[in-house]
């Protein structure tokens, strides 16, 4: 296909595709789904080569949000039922993260909802930074807390934050149409303000929202224009309790063909599988391995994800390798050119957050982590009718927040 000869030249260059081109890997079949990821997989490997970076979720703060974003189970009237509590103390917090970093994770993502921080929740957020990092050396921190005011960036990058994460979600002429209490302007100036303090910005979009080809397009060269250090692309889990509750509306087909335009048009930039693998991309999750370099391990904000050890032997049985603490993610390019290093010592990024599924959706998993939700028939009956796999989302019962092991 000459199409996919283009793009795999184009990004080998690291040149940006056109609009028409990035919709045409959007347009094409079923049929062609294994040339399209052999393609975009041809680009993964020669810029990260068989890497796959681990990232862990903690959540410091579920629920309680005065915002209205549509695809959040934490949102402002949401009727979902997940679990709530303040602001974990950062040895709590800690504690959480280790699970992560003890199951292969290089990175921790502190997450807390709210529009953003105020300065004491700043304080709150760098001690427990501090404390994340005194009892692990050299683990990467990414913070994720919403809308930052003047000199709130700074203060993290003080602290020890490595990176700062806040998605756009989805293109600028539909956002109104998902939130209403922040515009994607405001989304837009975080993300710079993360980027002047030198903190290592972290941007991505959510999938499944009802959005057409051109919005996908338009969010993912918006976030190339941006050129955070690494791109986490959500897929939406119809939380129930949301509006956005009777989305379904993606295919393991349709993800693999979103994660490869990603991958064409942000080449050299840490692609990440965030919320909604487990859900939408199913036994397809290791042919997405071909295309992202860059995973969460374990359970998201408010629900249950793969199981950590489930995730490991993916990664394995795919030819793939987990990404050392000791390895640098970014190519040397992007680190020479200042960019950060998403997924150096210094930089990084985190890809889930206030303002993605992850608060609300994702995974399966039982409290035992076997990695399946749901029943067996429950399952059946969904494949046969070609229902939504509404057996596969299990708010989360675990972990931060409560007195139960995490997954990890």
């Amino acid at each position: 296909m000459d199409l996919l000869n283009t793009l795999v030249d184009k990004g080998l260059r690291r040149e940006l595709p056109t609009r028409e081109e990035a919709l045409a890997v959007l347009a094409t079949s079923d049929d062609d789904v294994l040339d399209v990821v052999a393609a975009a997989g041809k680009v993964r490997r020669h810029w990260f080569g068989r890497r796959v970076k681990l990232n862990y979720l903690v959540n410091l703060k579920s629920g309680l949000c005065p915002e209205d974003c549509s695809y959040c189970s934490q949102r402002l009237g949401s009727e979902a039922g997940i679990l709530k509590y303040t602001w974990l103390k950062p040895d709590e917090a800690s504690r959480a993260a280790a699970a992560g970093l003890a199951g292969g994770a290089k990175r921790v993502c502190l997450v807390a909802s709210g529009r953003g921080p105020t300065d004491r929740d700043v304080d709150r957020v760098s001690d427990t930074i501090k404390a994340i990092k005194e009892q692990n050396e050299g683990v990467e921190v990414c913070a994720c807390l919403g809308l930052l005011s003047d000199g709130q960036a700074e203060r993290l990058r003080e602290a020890g934050a490595d990176a700062y994460n806040h998605n756009l979600n989805t293109s600028e002429s539909t956002y109104g149409d998902i939130t209403t209490t922040h515009t994607y302007a405001d989304r837009v100036d975080t993300v710079q303000k993360a980027h002047a303090a030198g903190l290592s910005a972290c941007s991505g979009l959510i999938a499944g929202m009802g959005e057409t080809d051109e919005d996908l397009v338009d969010v993912v060269f918006s976030l190339r224009e941006l050129d955070p250090d690494s791109v986490p692309v959500n897929f939406l889990i119809p939380v129930e309790g949301t509006p956005l509750a009777k989305e379904w509306n993606l295919t393991p087909q349709r993800c693999l063909r979103i994660l490869a335009m990603v991958r064409f048009v942000c080449p050299d930039i840490e692609v990440r599988i965030a919320g909604g693998r487990e859900v939408h991309l199913r036994t397809m999750q290791p042919l997405a391995l071909h295309l992202a370099n860059s995973i969460f391990l374990g359970d998201y904000l408010t629900t249950e994800g793969q199981a950590g050890k489930a995730d490991l032997e993916m990664i394995a049985d795919a030819g793939f390798e987990v990404e050392g603490a000791g390895e640098v993610t970014l190519p040397e390019h992007r680190l020479a050119a200042g960019g950060g290093g998403c997924g150096s010592h210094a930089e990084a990024g985190c890809g889930s957050g206030c303002g993605s599924p992850a608060d609300g959706a994702a995974g399966c998993g039982t409290h035992e982590g076997a990695g399946v939700c749901g029943t067996a028939s429950a399952a059946a009956a969904a494949l046969a009718g070609n229902e939504p796999r509404t057996d596969l989302v299990a708010v989360r019962r675990r972990g931060a927040g409560t007195d139960l092991a995490p997954n990890a």
